[in-house]
Formats: structure tokens, sequence, C-alpha cells
């Protein structure tokens, strides 16, 4: 398998070299598309144990770029098509297999440097369901202490709304990890429990050990980040279903299993 792994990326250079080199001629460019290509390839290649449960693949993608860039390339929509079908063919050769044919859109963001691209998955699902949840508590400012602790040495304070976690300058937690997505999930603060959603990331984000696109956090959550551990801390939480009342966490707390926002009552107070 690792010979597989470490050749996908070779494989997708020498697609892009022979398919595309009239689109983008530039080898940077080139080579930052070839690694996060093979990054979402590596992160969803099939596992080997059984034991493993089946994995839901993203097969819609996002090509975010400069909107100067967005109009250079939007001068020939060959460009997103030939790309679109260098990666289903890596992906395919590589055993991967999609719900429905993966598609690679071409989007703009004023924030990207002209330099930079980021490929992203996109999930208009969770992305509704985001907002849903949250646009009346945009602007409430959390009234329970809580942190992270981050690699088992920093602690981060979950003091706004709001934190965003990647590997961009521009979240609030700032995380210097190639495993970590440039905007790799979000912690909201949402009546009263701080709530993690996946930001389309391309390692997933875990709690206690289960992916999950968005989860309610309980202290003594280990939240893992494509594979970094975070864990998450509250001095004051509030009653959780099981226990009712406020209590010490539990030394068996790690057994809990993740809460998804999904599965819960629509007569939950929370």
């Amino acid at each position: 398998m690792s010979n597989q792994l470490s050749d996908i990326e070779k494989r997708i250079q020498d697609l892009i070299e022979v398919h595309l080199v009239k689109y983008l001629p530039v080898p940077s460019t080139q080579e930052l598309i070839t690694q996060q290509l093979a990054e979402i390839l590596r992160a969803n290649f099939p596992t080997q144990n059984p034991e493993d449960a089946p994995r839901i693949i993203p097969d819609h993608y996002l090509l975010v770029v400069h909107p100067a860039k967005m109009a250079q390339w939007q001068s020939d929509s060959r460009l997103m098509d030939e790309l679109t079908e260098v990666f289903k063919l890596v992906a395919d050769e590589s055993g991967i297999k999609f719900t429905n044919a993966p598609s690679i859109e071409l989007t703009a963001d004023p924030s990207m440097p002209f330099d930079e691209i980021d490929i992203r998955a996109s999930s208009e699902e969770t992305i509704a369901e985001t907002q849903n949840l949250t646009q009346s508590s945009s602007d409430e400012i959390p009234k329970r202490a809580a942190f992270l602790i981050v690699g088992g040495t920093k602690v981060f304070p979950l003091d706004q709304a709001v934190t965003n976690i990647g590997r961009r300058l521009d979240n609030h937690l700032v995380v210097d990890d190639p495993r970590v997505s440039r905007y790799h999930s979000q912690i909201r603060y949402v009546r009263g429990r701080f709530i993690i959603f996946d930001l389309n990331s391309t390692g997933g984000t875990f709690i206690n050990g289960q992916r999950t696109a968005q989860s309610v956090l309980y202290p003594g959550d280990v939240v893992s980040l494509a594979g970094l551990p975070i864990v998450f801390g509250q001095d004051n939480p509030p009653p959780t279903i099981q226990t009712g009342d406020t209590a010490p966490l539990s030394p068996v707390s790690s057994e809990r299993k993740t809460v998804n926002l999904a599965n819960e009552s629509d007569d939950d107070p929370t």
C-alpha cells in the first residue's frame, strides 16, 4: 500500500504535465495542484482493515483562487474538465470509489493570495446545517470557561462565539501541522454548548475516534484533526443528557459515544 500512496503524487504530476501544461504553464502552480489533489486521495485511500467502517468520500470539490486568477482561468472551460478527468483517473487507479462521479469547480476568494490555490471538499448540506444552527447565536459570547489543550502542551481559551482552526494564519487557532487543512474545523458557542464543525477538511475531524461533521463537545473529549490530538476542557460544564446536573468528569467519559447534532431530538433543549 505504501508504494501505491507514494505513487499517487507522481501519477498526478505526470498527467498534468501531459494534459494541462498549456493551461497551467507555471511549474509552481502545477505543483500546488498536484500536492493538494494527492493529499485528498491519500486521505481517502481504501483501508485493508475489515473492521474499519466505510467512509463517505466527498465527490464535489472547489478549486479556490484569487478573483484575478479565476478571470484568467475561466477563459477556457477545458481546464477544469481536464483537471477533473485527471482526478477521476488517478482515484480509479488507486481503488477509491465515489458515490457520484467526482467534480472540481473553480471559485474565487478575495482573501486568497494571487500565487496560492486551495482545493476544498464542498458539502452544501453541511454548510446549510451549520448556518441554520448558528444564525441566532453568532454574536453570543461564551458564559462558561472552556479551553483546548493542543498537542498535550498548549492551552487555547475558547472565549469567542466562533473559533476557526486550521493552518492558515487568519484562523483564530493556527496549527502548523501538514496534516491539518488550511481551514480545518470551527467551534461555535450555541445555546450554552460548544459545537465543533468540520469545514470539509481533507483529513477529517474525529471525536473520541469517531469521524464527525458536527458534534457537541463535552469535557474530556479528544478531538483529532487528521491525527493531531486536541483535548476539550470546561471548568463548569452544562448538564448532560446522561448526568442531568453538572457533575465531575467521569473516568470513563472517553467511552461515551459522540453526540452528533443530526441525531439529537428536536425537543432537546440543547
